[in-house]
């Protein structure tokens, strides 16, 4: 069994603990550290190689966006997954440029929250139903339609590829294609992947699965 190794980074102890207090039922879950500020964060991540860091926004010393960003150049292969209050279509935005591989709110229930640690390890987007629904109004303000290499990221998505190979067969790095996977998932109004292929099937973005 594969064990998701965990880093919590927010400047509030008693937020720490709670999360820690929630991921410790999991056998495949483990905390292996906690962080209270940005900076500390690089450092403990750097030493500790967590699978998923889950980062909160607003914290001194260095921000989550930055520390985000920075784990991106310095730790690629750790996935962040943002866990906050705020769901401001600047905070959103911040955090999905510098890198983030999802973005939950803090008030997520436990079991969408452990599904999410999963999921972000395995390199998968996910995000919480307010915050895709900001996205899509952000991005309908433009256009609803799934441009072509956004129906190309969605197709290797239909045949289980993770975010690393999708960026294989496109040509393109990891971060370009959860960009595109984000504009997916406003578009289609969903929060994961399995949603997407749902949705693209049931508007005749996807061929049905054959019988």
């Amino acid at each position: 069994m594969t064990v998701v190794r965990v880093l919590i980074v927010d400047d509030h102890p008693v937020v720490r603990s709670g999360l820690a207090g929630l991921l410790a039922p999991e056998e495949d879950i483990t905390v292996v550290g906690e962080a209270g500020d940005g900076r500390e964060a690089l450092a403990l991540a750097e030493e500790l190689a967590p699978d998923v860091v889950l980062m909160d926004l607003r914290m001194p010393v260095l921000d989550g966006a930055g520390a985000t960003g920075e784990l991106a150049r310095r730790l690629p292969e750790a996935r962040v997954l943002v866990l906050t209050t705020y769901d401001t279509d600047a905070d959103i935005v911040r955090a999905v440029e510098a890198g983030a591989t999802g973005y939950l709110l803090k008030d997520t229930p436990r079991d969408q929250l452990v599904q999410a640690v999963r999921q972000a390890a395995r390199g998968e987007t996910v995000l919480a139903p307010p915050v895709a629904a900001r996205l899509l109004r952000r991005v309908r303000n433009r256009d609803s339609e799934l441009t072509p290499r956004e129906l190309e990221v969605l197709a290797h998505v239909a045949k289980g590829l993770s975010n690393a190979e999708i960026g294989t067969a496109l040509f393109v790095g990891e971060a370009t294609v959860k960009t595109h996977l984000l504009h997916v998932f406003a578009k289609l109004g969903v929060g994961d992947r399995t949603a997407a292929v749902t949705v693209g099937i049931e508007r005749g973005l996807l061929p049905a699965p054959s019988r």
